[in-house]
C-alpha cells in the first residue's frame, strides 16, 4: 500500500538543489570565505598556538554546529527565506529574519571590493609590481588612500575590477539556485581545495617552513586559563561558519522533502575546520620562510587580515622561488573563496525579497543588486574606500552579526519556545538525533556567550574608539547603518505578504508526520506484504 505523502508541498515556483551533494557544496563554498585564510592563523597565534585547539574544538561543538543545524532546521521546515521562515512560526518573529537578511544586505555591499583586490593582485604577481615596498605600494600607489583616511575621488584601478566581480555575481544570480549557485559551488570549491592545498604543500618545501610551524603549533598551556581566549575560540567558530545571518536558513530552504540535517550540519563543519588547519598550516608555513629570510622573527612578521594577503605574501612572493605561480594562485584562492560566500549573503536578500513580495527572480535580482552595485561603486573604489571598508567590516562582524544570532535564538527558543518542534522535525530526518544538550546549547550556552562578546566589543568601542576614526566617521559607517537597518526589520512585518507565502501551511515539511503516516499504514494493512515509502 502507498503512503500518504501530508508534505503538501511548497508553491512550485520555489527552486530546489538537484542533489544534497550539491547543497553541501553550496554550504561549504559560504562558509569557506576570506576569514578562514586571513583571519583563522592569526587568532590561533594570538590565543594560544596549539593550545588553542581545544577551546576552538569546545565551540565547534557547543555553538557552531547547534546554530548550524538550528539553521537548517529553520529553512528546511518552514520553505522559506530567514524572514518567512520566521514568519511561519509566528508574526512576532518576523524581524529577526529581516534584521539577519539586512546584516547580510551589508556584507554583499562591502565583501566584493576585497574579491577585487584579490583579482588585481593575481595581475600583479605576474610581474611583482608591487615592487620592493608592498605596504607603500598598497596604500598609496594601489589604494591612493587619502591622508587623513577619507576622500571622495573614484579610483580607476580599483573601479574596473569591481564592475568585473559584479557582473559575475548578476549572471550567477540571474541563473538561479541550481543552474547559477549549485553550478559555481561544484566546480570553485574543488578547486580551491586544489589549488589552496598545492600551496600548502609549496609552502612546507620552503626555508624556514619549519620554524614557522613550531611557532604556529607549539602549545602555551597557560593561555587556556584566560577567559579572553575562550571567547576568541567562539568568535572565531561564530564568523567563520557563516551563521547568523540567514544564509543556511536560505539555503537549506532549497533542499529536497528527505535530507539528512545533522549529519550535513557535521560534514559542512568539519569541512569548514579542517580548511581552516590547511590555512594556518600553509600561511604560517611561508611566514618561517619570510622570517628566515629576513632575519627576523616569526611572531614579528606574523600578523592577519588585510595586511597578510596584500602586504605580507607579496613581500613573500617576490623573495620565494616561483613567486609568480604562487601568488597567481595564492590569490586566485582569495577571490574564490570570497566570489563562492558573496554569492551565498546576495542569495539571502534576493530570497527574502521574493518571499515578501512575490517577485520572479530577475526582478527581486535587480531590486537587490542595483542599489548594492551603485552603494558600492560609491564608497569603495575612491580613496575613502579602504577606511570605510574597515569600519564596515568591524561593526558588521563585531556587533551586527553577533546582535542578529542573539535576537534570532532567543527569539526561537524563549520568545517562540519553538526549539522542541524543530527538534523533532531533525530527529524525523536524520540518522544521528539531537537532544536536550542541543537545545541547551542553542538556547543558553551560545546567547550567553555572544552576548559577552557582543558587550566587550560594544564598551571597547565606546571607550576606546577604533582604529583612531573620528567619532563621526564610526557613526555614519558604523553604528547609524546597523540601528537603521533594525528599525527598518521592525517596520517591514508591518506590510502584507501575498496571500499563499502567509496562508499556506502546506508549505511547512512535517516529516513527522509522515513517519506517523507511514507506521499506521503498514500497521493497518498487514495483509500486504509490500509497503513503498513516499515520494522524495
Amino acid at each position: 500500500m502507498t503512503a500518504v505523502n501530508t508534505d503538501h508541498s511548497t508553491p512550485a515556483s520555489r527552486e530546489t538543489f538537484s542533489r544534497r551533494s550539491v547543497f553541501i557544496m553550496a554550504a561549504i563554498g559560504s562558509a569557506v570565505g576570506l576569514g578562514n585564510i586571513w583571519r583563522f592563523p592569526y587568532v590561533a597565534y594570538q590565543n594560544g598556538g596549539g593550545a588553542f585547539l581545544i577551546p576552538y574544538l569546545c565551540a565547534l561543538l557547543t555553538a557552531g554546529i547547534p546554530l548550524l543545524i538550528l539553521e537548517y532546521s529553520l529553512g528546511h521546515r518552514y520553505r522559506g527565506s530567514g524572514p518567512l521562515a520566521f514568519r511561519r512560526i509566528s508574526k512576532w518573529g518576523e524581524f529577526a529574519g529581516w534584521f539577519q537578511v539586512f546584516i547580510a544586505f551589508l556584507i554583499a555591499l562591502y565583501y566584493p571590493i576585497i574579491i577585487a583586490w584579490a583579482v588585481r593582485y593575481m595581475g600583479y604577481s605576474f610581474r611583482q609590481e608591487w615592487g620592493n615596498d608592498p605596504a607603500r605600494f598598497f596604500n598609496e600607489s594601489f589604494l591612493h588612500k587619502a591622508a587623513d583616511g577619507f576622500g571622495l575621488h573614484m579610483v580607476p584601478n580599483l573601479l574596473i575590477p569591481l564592475l568585473l566581480v559584479w557582473a559575475v555575481i548578476v549572471i550567477v544570480m540571474a541563473l538561479g539556485v541550481e543552474n547559477g549557485i549549485g553550478r559555481l559551488n561544484r566546480v570553485f570549491v574543488p578547486v580551491l581545495v586544489i589549488l589552496f592545498a598545492s600551496l600548502v604543500i609549496r609552502a612546507l618545501f620552503l626555508p624556514g617552513a619549519a620554524e614557522g610551524l613550531n611557532v604556529f603549533f607549539t602549545p602555551k598551556w597557560e593561555s587556556l586559563l584566560h577567559p579572553t581566549v575562550w571567547i576568541a575560540a567562539y568568535g572565531q567558530i561564530f564568523f567563520s561558519l557563516n551563521v547568523g545571518f540567514a544564509v543556511m536558513i536560505t539555503y537549506s530552504s532549497y533542499l529536497k522533502r528527505k535530507t539528512n540535517l545533522v549529519g550535513t550540519g557535521y560534514v559542512v563543519a568539519f569541512a569548514n575546520s579542517s580548511f581552516e588547519a590547511l590555512a594556518g598550516i600553509g600561511v604560517f608555513a611561508t611566514l618561517g620562510f619570510l622570517a628566515v629570510s629576513s632575519g627576523q622573527q616569526v611572531g614579528d612578521v606574523a600578523e592577519g587580515g588585510i595586511g597578510l594577503a596584500f602586504i605580507a605574501f607579496p613581500t613573500i612572493i617576490s623573495q620565494m622561488p616561483g613567486g609568480t605561480v604562487f601568488g597567481v594562485v595564492f590569490f586566485g584562492c582569495l577571490a574564490i573563496a570570497g566570489l563562492t560566500s558573496q554569492i551565498s549573503v546576495v542569495e539571502v536578500c534576493i530570497a527574502a525579497i521574493r518571499d515578501k513580495f512575490g517577485l520572479a527572480r530577475w526582478a527581486a535580482t535587480t531590486a537587490v543588486i542595483l542599489p548594492l552595485l551603485i552603494a558600492s561603486i560609491l564608497l569603495f573604489p575612491t580613496t575613502t574606500g579602504s577606511s570605510t571598508l574597515d569600519i564596515f567590516d568591524k561593526f558588521v562582524c563585531s556587533i551586527g552579526i553577533v546582535s542578529a544570532a542573539i535576537v534570532a535564538m532567543l527569539t526561537i527558543s524563549w520568545g517562540l519556545h519553538h526549539l522542541p518542534i524543530l527538534q523533532t522535525h531533525l530527529n524525523a530526518l536524520s540518522s544521528r538525533h539531537v537532544g536536550w544538550p542541543w537545545r541547551f546549547c542553542v538556547s543558553l550556552l551560545t546567547p550567553a556567550v555572544l552576548l559577552i562578546i557582543l558587550a566587550t566589543e560594544v564598551h571597547s568601542i565606546v571607550t576606546e574608539g577604533y582604529g583612531n576614526y573620528h567619532q563621526w566617521a564610526l557613526l555614519a559607517f558604523g553604528w547609524l547603518p546597523i540601528l537603521c537597518f533594525f528599525i527598518i526589520a521592525l517596520l517591514l512585518p508591518l506590510l502584507p505578504w501575498p496571500a499563499a507565502a502567509e496562508v499556506d501551511k502546506g508549505a511547512v515539511r512535517r516529516p513527522e508526520e509522515d513517519c506517523a503516516q507511514r507506521r499506521h499504514s503498514e500497521t493497518h494493512d498487514e495483509g500486504n506484504a509490500v509497503t513503498q515509502d513516499p515520494p522524495a
